[in-house]
């Protein structure tokens, strides 16, 4: 009697298998990265903390605002609606439909109400149980937005295809780090592509802790005295290595097929515009360009000569060439004093309402160096066949 063959994978493995299959990188990541940037931009400027004797979470109990605008409402809901869909993104398929949206509405509202809490201290910001109202609003829309869309996005997109005809199989982390670099040129920074200062906002942070005046650069520099002609040089090779070492780390994601240059001139074409764009926006329009300075010209001249023969080099030089080039542009950054032009011209610029838009924008400019490190060194990110 003839015994059909048993099937030597158990019916879970398959249905491992799909999971592991549609899990998103890039939406996991994502979340990650946008929670940090939610944090980051409503306890900024991190200065002055203080308690007033409430307790965090008096704000729920407090009358509504008397003042408040249009303006208010939406910006708060505009922030929380991307972590909400990548929530629900992120979920999938582990948890997907009405349990996702539930839980993600569940964290959104968590998330928001921390931040109110948190903010009690701080003397810049105030809590308001309508901030937490709207984010929170906020989160559950992009919740429900993201449930209908999780399936087709995640699996039978026509980005998928062309991720996966042009990208590795392992870029969604990298995809997010790029996707952040023209975005972290929002925020005004003393050289085009600096990103990572950290110096001023330990210093602050120093003299916070102190209660007197600290200037860690001072400290780092000693008597370092820069000339107009020294100012050039050091800004030209900032712009260089920074932007050297973005788009290096972007080519490593590509496979052969990619068009690889059309790529690259689309992101720096994207991270000069957003550049030109919010420096006519901050300092007025005649000073879109105000960018655009001798050392910075220098730098993209230097840096476009050195990207035109290792955009094709292979994907470890790449890497290697990325990471040396952003903890060159990084060091250089930190040690390089001030710019004095650059500092008489952000004495201009007026945060206003923007203060939680400018948070999210210095958090990006700060922090996108460790992300593009995290990122070429993460041990899941190993070197595979293009």
């Amino acid at each position: 009697m003839h015994t059909p063959k048993q099937d030597p994978t158990p019916p879970s493995a398959g249905a491992e298998a799909f999971a592991a299959r549609n899990v998103s990188t890039f939406a996991r990541v994502g979340l990650l990265m946008y929670a940090f940037l939610i944090v980051y931009a409503s306890l900024y400027p991190f200065s002055g903390w203080r308690s007033i004797g409430l307790p965090p979470w008096a704000f729920l109990f407090q009358p509504l605002p008397y003042y408040w605008t249009g303006f208010d409402v939406v910006t708060n809901l505009i922030g929380y609606f991307p972590f909400g869909m990548l929530a629900v993104l992120a979920l999938y398929p582990g948890l997907r439909g009405a349990p996702a949206a539930l839980v993600v509405c569940l964290g959104g509202a968590l998330l928001s109400g921390g931040m109110e809490a948190v903010q009690t201290y701080l003397p810049t910001r105030v809590s308001s149980n309508l901030d937490f109202f709207t984010n929170s609003a906020g989160a559950c829309l992009g919740a429900l937005a993201a449930v209908p869309l999780s399936r087709a996005f995640l699996e039978q997109s026509r980005l998928l295809d062309l991720r996966s005809r042009w990208f590795a199989h392992d870029a969604g982390r990298g995809l997010i780090v790029m996707g952040l670099w023209p975005l972290a040129q929002i925020y005004p920074q003393g050289y085009l592509f600096g990103h990572g200062q950290l110096v001023p906002i330990l210093s602050e942070w120093i003299s916070d802790f102190l209660d007197r005046p600290f200037d860690l650069g001072m400290l780092l520099r000693e008597d370092l005295r820069l000339t107009a002609q020294e100012y050039w040089l050091a800004e030209s090779i900032i712009t260089a290595c920074g932007l050297t070492g973005a788009i290096l780390t972007g080519t490593c994601l590509l496979r052969k097929q990619a068009p690889r240059a059309a790529l690259v001139l689309a992101l720096l074409g994207a991270a000069l515009l957003a550049k030109t764009l919010t420096s006519g926006l901050y300092f007025t329009p005649e000073n879109a360009l105000v960018w655009l300075t001798p050392g910075a010209k220098g730098g993209l001249l230097f840096g476009g000569m050195m990207l035109a023969g290792l955009v094709y080099a292979p994907v470890a030089a790449q890497r290697r060439i990325a990471v040396f080039s952003l903890l060159i542009c990084f060091i250089a950054l930190n040690i390089v004093p001030t710019n004095p032009y650059f500092a008489a011209t952000l004495q201009t610029w007026s945060q206003g309402k923007f203060l939680n838009f400018n948070g999210a924008a210095h958090f990006l400019s700060l922090t996108w160096p460790f992300f593009a490190l995290w990122f070429l060194l993460h041990p899941a990110h190993r070197l595979k066949p293009h």
